[in-house]
């Protein structure tokens, strides 16, 4: 992997306004929405709701950050950037690896902020160890997220990748528990949510802010690895597919 190359990756997803505000300013409006409308002071646990709806939308942030990467690969095949760099030094590992990493890194933002916030302003009280389960467990549980976007980012064009991206952070999201509480749920779509990875990266951090509705720390560990060797042999043979075309 080119460090410049991944440099750039990064620099160009800050200077995206969509971004900044989809993956840094929507998690932050909606944490602090449901904290201060939906969850009332008066309620006895209201620091433990508090808590698990920052979890939440530390996971959405992360998420949407995971898949611009895979809209990024869409633009680019679009406009034969893909073919060019295939004749430079950069390898398809590299390529694929940059966009990956960069998807982990613009993550960072909403892990920062939002806590942030929940511990300033909204009451949430964690010790060190709480924090950094929650941080780090949701930033690495990210990976087949990102993973998941640039395999929709090989499928996809330009024009049609916004719709699709929306369409599964939505259903994701929705059926993950980030906007649902999982206590909430119905039986069937509990059952359902389970499906997804959004609900394992939650579940992974639960224990650090809640003692309701736990799995197992090797159950969720063992899920997310499963996401993320699957996707990730779809991902490299979708891109060898692509580059045998050429």
């Amino acid at each position: 992997m080119k460090l410049s190359y991944f440099v750039v990756e990064i620099r160009r997803m800050f200077r995206s306004p969509r971004f900044v505000l989809f993956a840094i300013g929507l998690p932050v409006v909606m944490f602090l929405l449901q904290a201060n409308v939906f969850i009332k002071t008066s309620e006895a646990d209201h620091a433990a709701l508090v808590a698990v709806v920052m979890v939440n939308m530390m996971t959405y942030g992360t998420f949407a950050a995971a898949m611009t990467s895979g809209t990024r690969l869409a633009v680019e095949r679009a406009a034969g950037w893909t073919r060019q760099l295939r004749l430079t030094p950069l390898s398809g590992g590299g390529y694929l690896g940059a966009k990956a990493l960069s998807g982990m890194l613009v993550g960072l933002p909403a892990l920062i902020v939002v806590p942030l916030i929940g511990a300033l302003f909204e009451g949430v009280h964690l010790d060190a160890s709480g924090w950094v389960r929650i941080i780090l467990g949701i930033w690495l549980g990210t990976v087949p997220l990102v993973l998941l976007g640039l395999l929709l980012g090989q499928f996809g064009t330009p024009d049609s990748m916004q719709p699709i991206t929306m369409l599964v952070m939505l259903a994701m999201a929705f059926l993950g528990g980030m906007w649902i509480p999982i206590e909430g749920m119905p039986g069937w779509m509990h059952d359902l949510s389970q499906i997804m990875p959004t609900y394992w990266i939650i579940q992974l951090v639960r224990p650090a802010v809640t003692n309701t509705m736990l799995v197992g720390f090797p159950a969720a560990l063992g899920v997310l690895a499963a996401w993320t060797v699957v996707l990730g042999a779809l991902v490299i043979r979708r891109y060898r597919k692509d580059s045998a075309r050429v």
